[in-house]
C-alpha cells in the first residue's frame, strides 16, 4: 500500500503540473506536452513502474533482473521524473509569460496563412523534394535484398532476422535513407495535405497522394507497429490544428477500437500469439506498452550501477565523438548484448530502448537522471511556446505537428538526441530556408516591380 499511495500522490501532483504547463489535457484537443503526459509517462512509463515495484509484473525481461533492490530505485526516478519535468516547464512559462490555456486555444482558432506567389515558389521546391525522396526509396529497395513487408505475405518465417537486417544491416548510404526515404517523405505529405485542402488545387494532391503512398511504405515496410500509428496521429492532429476535425468521444472510441483491433492483428501474424496472452497485461500489445518500454530502464540501471562503468557521453552522436575519436556505443544496444547474448548471436536482436532517463544515467550516473530531467523539460517547453507563437502557414503547422508526435516518441527511446539531433536540426533549417528563399525571391520581385513602374512613369 505505499508504494500505490506514493504512486496515487504523483499522479496527483503531475496532472495539476501538466495540466498548468500544456493548457489542455483534454484528450479532445491533444498536443505535444498532453502526448507526452499521456504517451511518454503515464502508460509506458509510470504504470509499469508501479507493477514492477510491487513485483507483480511477471515480465519476461524482468526475469533478466538480478538485483530486485533497483525495483525500488527505478520506481522512485520514475516519480521524480513525473514531478520535477513539469515543474521545470511550468518555471520556463513563468519566465516567458506564457498563457499556455489562452495561447494554446487561440493558436487552434487562428486561420491558416497562404500566399499565391510565395506557395507557387514552395511548390516547385515540394516537388524537387518529392523526387528526390522518390529515388531515395526506390534505392532502398533495391539495395535491401529482402522486403519484410513483402516477405511476410510470401509466408516467410524468419521475420525477427528481416527486420534486423533491413534496419541494422542495411548495407547502402544509411544517412541518405534516413534522411530522404524514410525522414521527410512524411512531413512533405503533411505539408502537401494542407495545401491541397486549403488551395484545392490538382498539382497540390497529385503531390500528396505521391508522398502518401511512399510515407505508407515506408511507415510498414520493415513491420514495425509503431511508425504508422504515429503517421495516423500525425494526420489527426493537422486536421485539428487546421480546424477542419473536431475530436469526439465518438471520434476517440472508433480511432482506439481500430488502432486496438490492428494491433492485434499484427502481434496474431508476425508473433503469433494466442489469443489469452495478446489480452494479457503483460504480453502482447498491452504489456508492449506499459511494461516492455520501462523494463530496460530497470536493466538499465542494474547494468551501469553494479556491473559496467558509467558510458562518459560514449552514447552521443557520431558527429561529436568523432571530432574526439571515440567509438559510438549505444546503451541501449549494451543492455540487449548483456542480457540477451543468445539473441544477439542469433541475429534477431536489435535494442532494449527505454525512457530517456536510462541513457542517461548509462552516460552519466544518478546526475544524468536529474540534470536530464531538467533539460528536457526545459528544452520541450521552449519548443511548444515558440511553435505556438510563430505564424501558422502550412509548413510551419507540419513542423509543430511533426515535433509534437515525435518528441514523446524519442523521449522514450533515449537521451543523447535531445543534445545533439542531426535530423531535427536539418529538418528545421531545411523548411525555415525554404520559406526565408520564398520571402526573399517575393521581396525581390516586389522591388524590381517598383523600379521598373516608376522608370516607365
Amino acid at each position: 500500500m505505499f508504494y500505490v499511495a506514493i504512486w496515487i500522490i504523483t499522479l496527483f501532483i503531475s496532472i495539476y503540473l501538466f495540466k498548468i504547463v500544456s493548457g489542455s489535457l483534454s484528450i479532445l484537443k491533444p498536443n505535444l506536452i498532453s502526448i507526452i503526459f499521456y504517451y511518454s509517462l503515464l502508460v509506458t512509463s509510470f504504470i509499469g513502474a508501479l507493477f514492477i515495484v510491487l513485483n507483480i509484473d511477471e515480465h519476461y525481461m524482468l526475469t533478466r533482473l538480478h538485483n530486485d533492490d533497483y525495483r525500488e530505485i527505478g520506481f522512485y526516478w520514475i516519480c521524480y521524473i513525473m514531478i520535477f519535468m513539469p515543474l521545470t516547464m511550468l518555471l520556463v512559462t513563468r519566465l516567458f509569460g506564457f498563457n499556455a490555456h489562452g495561447e494554446f486555444h487561440n493558436y487552434l482558432k487562428k486561420k491558416v496563412s497562404l500566399s499565391a506567389k510565395k506557395d507557387r515558389d514552395i511548390f516547385i521546391l515540394m516537388t524537387t523534394l518529392s523526387l528526390i525522396c522518390f529515388l531515395a526509396v526506390v534505392y532502398m529497395i533495391f539495395i535491401l535484398d529482402k522486403i519484410p513487408i513483402v516477405e511476410l505475405f510470401r509466408g516467410a518465417s524468419n521475420l525477427d532476422e528481416l527486420r534486423i537486417n533491413a534496419g541494422r544491416g542495411f548495407e547502402g548510404n544509411i544517412v541518405f535513407r534516413n534522411i530522404f526515404a524514410l525522414g521527410l517523405p512524411p512531413v512533405l505529405s503533411l505539408i502537401a495535405y494542407i495545401y491541397a485542402i486549403k488551395t484545392k488545387s490538382l498539382p497540390w494532391w497529385l503531390l500528396f497522394l505521391m508522398l502518401f503512398g511512399m510515407s505508407i511504405f515506408v511507415s510498414v515496410y520493415d513491420l514495425q507497429k509503431a511508425p504508422i500509428f504515429f503517421y495516423v496521429l500525425m494526420f489527426i492532429l493537422v486536421n485539428i490544428y487546421i480546424g477542419k476535425l473536431t475530436l469526439n468521444f465518438r471520434w476517440i472510441s472508433v480511432i482506439g477500437v481500430f488502432g486496438f483491433s490492428f494491433l492485434l492483428v499484427m502481434y496474431k501474424v508476425i508473433g503469433n500469439m494466442s489469443l489469452l496472452n495478446l489480452l494479457s497485461y503483460n504480453t502482447g500489445p498491452i504489456g508492449r506498452m506499459i511494461l516492455s518500454q520501462i523494463s530496460p530502464f530497470f536493466l538499465h540501471l542494474e547494468l551501469f550501477g553494479d556491473k559496467i562503468d558509467p558510458l562518459m557521453g560514449k552514447s552521443l552522436p557520431n558527429i561529436i565523438l568523432n571530432l574526439y575519436d571515440i567509438e559510438h556505443v549505444r546503451s541501449a544496444r549494451l543492455v540487449m548484448e548483456v542480457y540477451y547474448p543468445e539473441k544477439v548471436e542469433a541475429g534477431i536482436a536489435g535494442v532494449l530502448n527505454t525512457i530517456f532517463a536510462g541513457e542517461a544515467f548509462a552516460n552519466f550516473g544518478y546526475a544524468g537522471i536529474v540534470l536530464g530531467t531538467l533539460y528536457i523539460g526545459l528544452f520541450v517547453q521552449i519548443i511548444y511556446i515558440s511553435f505556438i507563437r510563430l505564424p501558422k502557414n502550412p509548413i510551419l503547422i507540419s513542423l509543430f505537428v511533426y515535433f509534437t508526435v515525435n518528441i514523446p516518441r524519442v523521449l522514450v527511446g533515449g537521451f543523447t538526441d535531445f543534445i545533439f539531433n542531426s535530423y531535427w536540426i536539418l529538418l528545421f533549417f531545411l523548411f525555415v530556408g525554404i520559406l526565408i528563399l520564398s520571402r526573399f525571391k517575393q521581396e525581390i520581385h516586389k522591388y524590381y516591380s517598383e523600379v521598373y513602374m516608376n522608370q516607365k512613369s
